[in-house]
């Protein structure tokens, strides 16, 4: 019996590929000039987008997958803060369609489930299917310039990086950071990277911080043993200057600490389980012809050949 129940137990461990889009979307915006097709619809975002999560799929060879999307802020984070990332700029008009092509049809397509919450940040719901597969003795691998989620990495859990300053060597084209390469790159483990933000805040997220940066912040953190055993004891704290900054910057500090956990206790909508990656290659194919992505256009349709598939109206005829 217990052979048995042992058997049905049992799940094969697969990689698990979460994106956080709006992250990519920017990104592949501003990197690629001004493009448009021929009815002036602009595409360069459209473009960088496919290319990546295509350059994502060859690099890694994911099972499953979702993208992930922000859908307002948390009511407890604008609480605390008011003016929780108050600051961020309005996203230019031309990004503006082609968000909503890449969230509505791309994705999808592409063979990715779509995720997001009213009210809830992209990286808390990461954080949440993250932990969740890990749990599952899934591998996890987060695509993401979050630094947030850097606080989720373990052996089960990586961040999938481009960024030359991450890479190995100079012939590398892409690193998984596991807990090494992500101490290595903040100065303490990833479950301290938390207490980091909270003393040198976050001014993407318009988060004040105590004006010591975050380089100084782990030194602090190494040498006093932890955010609370450092804040119970500033008077120890050698620096007069960081001394006094920490006094006074105290409960600003402990409220920044709140502000930068992730919240991992939401239900998940959809289950890790249902998150296989199936593109569907005739309808890909149309949507890729109709925006004009040339490049990107003749890898599917490559793609699409040597699995079996053709385009709907060629199984028509």
């Amino acid at each position: 019996m217990r052979e048995e129940a042992l058997r049905f137990s049992y799940r094969p461990r697969v990689k698990l590929l979460l994106i956080d889009g709006h992250y990519y979307v920017y990104r592949s915006f501003f990197a690629l000039p001004a493009l448009n097709n021929s009815r002036g619809e602009p595409t360069n975002a459209i473009l960088g987008f496919a290319k990546t999560v295509r350059r994502m799929l060859k690099d890694l060879q994911p099972e499953m997958g979702a993208v992930f999307w922000d859908e307002g802020l948390p009511q407890k984070r604008v609480e605390l803060q008011p003016t929780y990332k108050e600051t961020r700029k309005e996203m230019p008009l031309p990004m503006v369609p082609q968000l909503h092509f890449i969230r509505d049809e791309l994705t999808g397509l592409m063979g990715f489930q779509n995720i997001s919450l009213r009210n809830t940040e992209a990286d808390d719901l990461m954080g949440c299917y993250a932990i969740a597969a890990a749990r599952l003795g899934h591998e996890v691998v987060l695509a993401t310039n979050d630094k947030d989620l850097f606080q989720l990495v373990n052996d089960n859990v990586k961040v999938y990086t481009t960024a030359k300053a991450d890479l190995p060597s100079p012939k590398d084209t892409f690193a998984l950071l596991g807990e090494a390469e992500v101490t290595a790159k903040w100065g303490v483990p990833p479950t301290s990277i938390g207490d980091v933000l909270a003393i040198a805040g976050d001014s993407i997220d318009n988060i004040p911080g105590a004006g010591i940066g975050r380089k100084a912040a782990a030194a602090l953190l190494k040498e006093h043993g932890g955010l609370d055993a450092l804040l119970n004891n500033v008077d120890q704290v050698k620096s007069p200057r960081s001394r006094e900054k920490l006094l006074a910057a105290r409960e600003q500090i402990r409220q920044n600490r709140k502000m930068v956990a992730l919240d991992c206790e939401t239900d998940l909508p959809v289950p890790v389980d249902e998150l296989l990656i199936k593109p569907d290659y005739p309808a890909l194919i149309g949507v890729l012809e109709r925006s004009e992505l040339k490049s990107v256009l003749k890898e599917v349709r490559d793609e699409a050949a040597k699995a079996g598939v053709h385009r709907q109206s060629e199984m028509l005829l």
